[in-house]
């Protein structure tokens, strides 16, 4: 055998050996790696513990609200000249009159008055302020916005209580204006006026106001951002000028807190144990005030 064929089947042997070592260190390296044992348990809020979701589902309503009181409800002995407020959460009120007329504002199916009002108000911003399937023994449904874009112009007198509406614009989904979309209604109920703004967009106009009219009681959304800003809603708050002001529509109490702590500026404040009250032109406050019931 020459030098040269010893040469060459010496490479091919040193060839085989490299590679079988090479499959052999592959084979290691598929071996399963045992897992790391688990980190210990971390409290959320603690230092270098991570981020988490600590509400499975806040929704709309967020859970860092004012108590919501139940309602215990029982029919009012009014007199002639007074009405009651009860505040049932979101933007719905139950307004009664000395005969018992029941009225709910931004009537929905997520939050409703304990009992079955006569008359009910809706606006059309999203559903938590109407509903298409009120109940069929309601005596009188008022939509605050008419399908042609036309002014929803109600005047509804019913035993003891008058009911009316001034429109404005609603901003839409698609960043839009929906014309004459919601209605700030008027209730006159006992002595008073009293004014539910509803999901309000805009400051007011000078007609408007006067269409309005006198207020004594304005019920406010004070959200901050879905309706308006907290300096455009204190410029309506300063146009109407009504005695009494009651927030709604405020979701969590940052938001309510963020609008008291501005008013608080020119306005008392008071905060409600209850979410009812009585009220009528000889208990309206002499200097303008806030209250504050319970609910969110």
């Amino acid at each position: 055998m020459t030098a040269s064929a010893d040469r060459l089947r010496l490479a091919i042997l040193a060839g085989g050996a490299a590679i079988l070592f090479g499959i052999a260190c592959l084979g290691a390296s598929a071996q399963p790696v045992a897992p790391p044992p688990p980190a210990a348990p971390t409290v959320p809020g603690a230092p270098g513990a991570k981020p988490e979701m600590t509400e499975s589902c806040p929704g709309l309503v967020a859970s860092d609200r004012l108590p919501v009181v139940p309602i215990d409800y029982r029919p009012p002995t009014l007199a002639p000249n007074e009405a009651r407020l009860t505040y049932s959460g979101h933007s719905t009120f139950l307004i009664e009159s000395p005969k018992l007329v029941r009225i709910a504002t931004d009537y929905n199916d997520f939050v409703r008055p304990p009992v079955r009002p006569d008359i009910v108000t809706m606006n059309h911003a999203h559903e938590t302020h109407y509903t298409d399937r009120p109940d069929p023994d309601i005596k009188f449904v008022l939509r605050g916005w008419r399908d042609d874009g036309k002014p929803a112009n109600h005047d509804l007198t019913y035993s003891d209580v008058h009911v009316r509406s001034v429109s404005t614009n609603i901003r839409d989904w698609r960043g839009g204006t929906e014309k004459n979309g919601n209605s700030i209604f008027i209730f006159e109920v006992g002595s008073l006026c009293i004014a539910h703004l509803g999901h309000l967009h805009h400051t007011l106009t000078q007609q408007q106001l006067n269409d309005i009219g006198h207020v004594d009681i304005l019920l406010v959304p004070v959200d901050g951002g879905y309706t308006m800003d907290i300096e455009g809603m204190i410029e309506v708050i300063q146009a109407i000028k009504a005695p009494l002001m009651v927030p709604m529509h405020f979701f969590s109490t940052f938001t309510l807190r963020s609008f008291l702590d501005r008013v608080r500026q020119n306005y008392e404040v008071e905060v409600a144990n209850t979410p009812s009250f009585v009220a009528s032109k000889y208990t309206l406050p002499t200097k303008p005030k806030f209250l504050v019931l319970p609910g969110h």
